[in-house]
C-alpha cells in the first residue's frame, strides 16, 4: 500500500510541472528563453498581458514595458525554473506558469506588482481576477496611469 501511495506522490508531482530549465534570454515581461533538453525554448506567460516592449528600430515602449522586462529579469533571469506548460500559440511558442524554486508564480507577481493584465480572453482563475483588482485598486504599476491602454489595444489600434 505504501509503494502504491507512492508512486501515486510521484505520478502527482512530476504532473505538476512538465520541465525545470535555465533562463537564457529575456524577450519582455511576458515572454522568455529557457533552456529545455539543451535547446532554448520561447515561452509565453500564460493568462497575463504585458505592456509592449520595442523589439524593433521605430518601435515605441509601451509605458510600464521596460519595468515588467526588468521585473522579469530580476525574477527568473539567468534561474533554474519550473515551467507548467498549457500549450502552444500561434507563433509556436510554448504558453506557460513561471515557478521559482521558492514556489513564487512569475505570472502572479506580475499581476500583483501592476505590471501585467489579467488575460481573461484566455484564463479565468478568480486569484489572478483578484491580483489584478487589488492591484488596480492600490493604483500599483501601470495602475497608476490615468488611463493605461491593454496591450492587445496598443498592439492592434482601432482604426
Amino acid at each position: 500500500m505504501a509503494k502504491l501511495f507512492t508512486s501515486l506522490l510521484l505520478l502527482f508531482c512530476f504532473d505538476a510541472f512538465d520541465f525545470v530549465g535555465k533562463t537564457v534570454h529575456i524577450m519582455d515581461g511576458d515572454t522568455i528563453e529557457v533552456l529545455h533538453d539543451g535547446q532554448p525554448e520561447k515561452i509565453r506567460l500564460y493568462g497575463i498581458d504585458c505592456p509592449e516592449v520595442a523589439h524593433k528600430q521605430g518601435e515605441q515602449t509601451q509605458p510600464f514595458g521596460a519595468k515588467a522586462k526588468e521585473f522579469t529579469a530580476l525574477f527568473c533571469g539567468n534561474k533554474n525554473i519550473r515551467v507548467v506548460t498549457k500549450g502552444k500559440d500561434r507563433y509556436d511558442r510554448t504558453i506557460g506558469i513561471i515557478y521559482l524554486d521558492d514556489g513564487k508564480c512569475l505570472n502572479e507577481e506580475l499581476l500583483k506588482a501592476g505590471l501585467a493584465w489579467h488575460y481573461r480572453k484566455y484564463d479565468q482563475t478568480q486569484a489572478w481576477i483578484d491580483l489584478e483588482a487589488i492591484a488596480r485598486k492600490n493604483k500599483t504599476g501601470l495602475w497608476n496611469d490615468q488611463n493605461p491602454l491593454p496591450p492587445w489595444e496598443y498592439r492592434h489600434p482601432k482604426k
